[in-house]
């Protein structure tokens, strides 16, 4: 892979973190329409897969012989999503995307461990600066840094299901970006649609009163956050490790942070900025000595 295509798909996966911190905020419009529990996700997903299905067709083929290694791994990136996606309705915007962003440490230890990829020492002191934030939001309170709702482990759980997702998807996958968007997106319908009875009721009528409010915010979040922003976040993510995706996307934890702090009144404490400010630096650390090192290398 090229230098200029390294970049490139760093800058997608950076860019692709900071537009996903807003998106609690379609989540929990829905939530407040009626669509409660996972039943929100439910149709931005559903509205992704509709999107997306004419592009699967053309490529059918193609979806059909991935492997099945490649599909699982695209649906359980899915899965993964969604279960993110989900504990945003039931937990601190905050919190839970840090939870989530545990997960460069579930990729380096399966690509060090289980794939055998080498991993600069770097990375080992980005994770632990990443660990130490984590740590120091969650006990702001005095508590012990522990998930503390189902929102919370919802949150924990995506992160380790997404780093398995990443592992296999930068292994096993060819897919062009738009059809492995929409296998990703389909196992995220799945999932959800699994989830949805389980967390909450079915929707009343009265939630369908203003059905073309519902639907233009399910499908302007399914078409923007899941079909568009995915397909470029499958492009990027075979391209790069999956720890440095998992902290590269960590610049949703500043977004997510100060957005709900702005539109949600979820104010921070002054632990937690630090913490979340922590977590951003090893984003930088895990970046920057590979660039350096490449430099070293053309001298």
């Amino acid at each position: 892979m090229s230098e200029r295509a390294a970049i490139l798909a760093t800058s997608i996966v950076f860019a692709t973190g900071a537009f996903w911190g807003f998106y609690w905020l379609p989540v929990r419009a829905l939530t407040e329409m009626g669509l409660t529990g996972a039943w929100g996700t439910a149709a931005i997903t559903g509205a992704a897969v509709v999107l997306l299905l004419p592009v699967a067709l053309r490529n059918w083929a193609a979806i059909r012989g991935a492997g099945s290694v490649a599909l699982i791994s695209i649906a359980l990136g899915g899965a993964a999503f969604a279960l993110y996606s989900v504990a945003f309705v039931y937990g601190r915007v905050a919190i839970v995307i840090l939870l989530y962003f545990l997960t460069p440490v579930w990729s380096t230890l399966i690509g060090r461990y289980v794939m055998g990829w080498n991993t600069p020492n770097m990375r080992m002191v980005a994770i632990g600066v990443g660990l130490t934030g984590l740590a120091v939001m969650l006990s702001a309170d005095g508590a012990a840094p522990l998930p503390r709702s189902v929102g919370e482990w919802m949150a924990l759980i995506a992160g380790l299901l997404w780093s398995i997702a990443t592992t296999g998807i930068r292994s096993k996958s060819t897919l062009a970006p738009a059809a492995s968007a929409f296998v990703f997106c389909a196992g995220a319908m799945v999932t959800s649609l699994l989830l949805a009875p389980v967390l909450a009721s079915s929707p009343t009528v009265e939630t369908f009163d203003n059905l073309g409010r519902l639907f233009s915010v399910a499908f302007a979040t399914g078409g923007i956050w899941w079909a568009l922003s995915v397909s470029s976040l499958m492009w990027a993510t075979v391209r790069l490790e999956p720890a440095r995706v998992g902290i590269l996307l960590m610049s949703e934890v500043l977004v997510g942070a100060i957005s709900a702090a702005i539109l949600a009144g979820e104010h921070l404490h002054s632990l937690e900025l630090a913490g979340g400010s922590l977590v951003l630096l090893a984003g930088i650390l895990e970046v920057w000595p590979i660039r350096r090192d490449r430099a070293s290398t053309a001298a």
